[in-house]
């Protein structure tokens, strides 16, 4: 019964916008080797816990593997070259929408999706291979869904009504569709996926909105059955809520989760509390909201946790992907960059699935804090919050970094991050109200158009750090916001994007600008390198036109670039 929201639109080779007629003529047989299977000899220092099953060539994670660490191991684009960059072909979908989407490259084929759209075009010449369209009565969320997980042969979405459904990546027929048990009012699943181990991992966002709490979910990726579910805020934790006449909301998932291979363990990051900015009345340590957290992979059971964020009042989610590196030095961290406008570095060589911690009835462990490095402009976050004046901080609630996170090379043993510079003010409601179930709730007397410092001041930033220590190596200041994905690759060379429709490619080492193009559109999605014939290609999610963030796009689409 649930497979008639899924309606298939279009299948075949059809072109939609500039697909270019020719590409780049074949590299030698040196560079040929660079951009394939050989490239990823560019990953001798440094490593991340889950890199070993990835193809050089394909990008096939929403950061690329499933550690997250979105480092291309080809290195055919240099520092010398990649002034050279051409477009090779685009795609611009029959829709202009939110377009946050992370693409993923499996075989020679791009996959990525909107709110309601699942895409599959040549990676190569940007031909459509095939479309197919989910249908709701009334769509949930903020209009973004940020992309598949991909596991034999098989593409893993959510869409705003609480489903999750598997396609055929071949095709795009739909496998399996399961709902999900928590479908509220205000819930929704834009999150991209990750599936690995036979598992498909995923949770449910919303956490802004009155009553709505946080799940983790693992599906079976063959069928689709539920394996186990974790609840953020579970009983064992609700004394940590301590307002009984307040309903208790948020630690909702709206961004990717990674997984470490070799220990069987999954990461998640836990949003926001609510209301977002009254921790005058929403008492407690309101556990386990703005945490990064440790789970068992096969069970759920948690394993650790660290909350970054304490007594929240600025609606700072950790909120993207925690990134697993192991770093030159052979330390194993975790790279957490979030809505705090903060890089925070975390140890997990001690976090494990040990038969002693399975018996155990004690709290989970805490996750070691090693460093924290501001990312982005701070200010007055130690300024409480107050009904009798407004009070101006920064980041601000699109501050910080947002669903694009860390990224790591370990060919430059770096961390790279970008973020929102914007501030804004806030004043505190009085008396406090709560608003009908699934609505936001942020108890601010000041309007939410009100609240953000003109769009016009807006700016970015994108900043290595030193993965050993936090410490910064450079930054570049954008003039715009930079929402999109962050990727270093093995030849040197870093890529980035604004809201003004820049894509950057900079030198990890110095930060110095290489080259830039200028899209037209705003971009917040992601930024990709693949191989496609032997040539190795930059693809970029541009056009995002978003009720929440300025720039609003004309149009939608996928740009790919290549070296002539």
């Amino acid at each position: 019964m649930l497979m008639r929201h899924l309606v298939p639109v279009i299948v075949g080779s059809v072109s939609i916008g500039l697909a270019c007629p020719s590409l780049a003529q074949p590299a030698d047989a040196g560079a040929a080797a660079t951009a394939g299977a050989a490239a990823a000899a560019g990953a001798a220092a440094g490593a991340t816990a889950g890199a070993a099953a990835v193809r050089s060539a394909d990008w096939p994670a929403y950061n690329r593997t499933v550690a997250g660490d979105r480092y291309s191991p080809l290195r055919q684009i240099t520092p010398s070259n990649v002034g050279n960059l051409k477009v090779v072909c685009t795609y611009e979908l029959p829709e202009v929408n939110s377009f946050q989407t992370g693409p993923i490259v499996v075989d020679g084929t791009m996959y990525f999706t909107t709110e309601l759209g699942s895409y599959a075009i040549n990676a190569a010449d940007c031909r459509l291979k095939w479309m197919q369209r989910w249908t709701v009565a009334k769509p949930g969320g903020l209009g973004a869904n940020r992309g598949f997980a991909y596991l034999d042969g098989m593409l893993f979405r959510g869409t705003p009504d609480g489903h999750v459904i598997a396609l055929a990546a071949s095709d795009g027929h739909q496998i399996w569709d399961r709902q999900i048990d928590a479908v509220l009012p205000g819930v929704s699943i834009p999150m991209a996926p990750i599936a690995a181990d036979g598992r498909v991992y995923v949770g449910n966002a919303g956490g802004d909105n009155v009553g709505v709490t946080g799940h983790v979910y693992a599906f079976d990726a063959r069928d689709g059955h539920l394996l186990w579910k974790f609840d953020v805020v579970s009983s064992a934790v609700r004394s940590t809520w301590t307002n009984p006449n307040l309903p208790i909301t948020g630690g909702a998932f709206w961004t990717s989760f990674t997984f470490d291979r070799a220990k069987g363990i999954l990461y998640v990051p836990a949003g926001n509390p609510a209301p977002d900015f009254d921790s005058l009345d929403r008492t407690g340590d309101n556990l386990y909201t703005d945490s990064v957290i440790a789970l068992d992979g096969a069970t759920g059971r948690m394993l650790g946790y660290h909350q970054l964020v304490t007594r929240d009042s600025h609606d700072w989610d950790v909120d993207s992907a925690p990134a697993l590196v192991t770093t030159r030095t052979g330390r194993e961290i975790i790279a957490s960059a979030n809505k705090d406008g903060l890089l925070s570095i975390l140890d997990r060589s001690a976090v494990a699935r040990s038969a002693a911690a399975a018996a155990s009835d004690a709290s989970p462990p805490v996750i070691p804090l090693l460093s924290q490095t501001p990312t982005t402009t701070r200010s007055n976050v130690d300024v409480p919050l107050s009904s009798n004046q407004t009070v101006r901080f920064c980041p601000g609630i699109t501050g910080g970094t947002e669903w694009n996170g860390a990224a790591y090379s370990p060919r430059t043993d770096s961390i790279f991050v970008g973020a929102v510079d914007q501030c804004v003010r806030v004043r505190l409601q009085r008396p406090l109200t709560v608003p009908p179930a699934g609505l936001i709730w942020f108890a601010s007397a000041t309007p939410l158009n009100q609240m953000e410092d003109p769009a016009s001041t807006a700016r970015g930033w994108l900043t290595a750090f030193n993965a050993e220590n936090g410490a910064v190596r450079w930054k570049f200041h954008a003039p715009h916001p930079m929402l999109a994905g962050v990727t270093p690759t093995a030849g040197g060379v870093v890529f980035g994007a604004d809201l003004g429709g820049t894509v950057y490619a900079l030198d990890q080492r110095s930060g110095h600008v290489l080259w830039k193009a200028d899209t037209g559109q705003a971009i917040g999605g992601g930024i990709v390198s693949y191989a496609a014939g032997g040539h190795q290609r930059v693809a970029v999610a541009s056009g995002m036109h978003s009720q929440v963030w300025p720039g609003a796009a004309l149009r939608s689409r996928i740009v790919v670039y290549g070296l002539p």
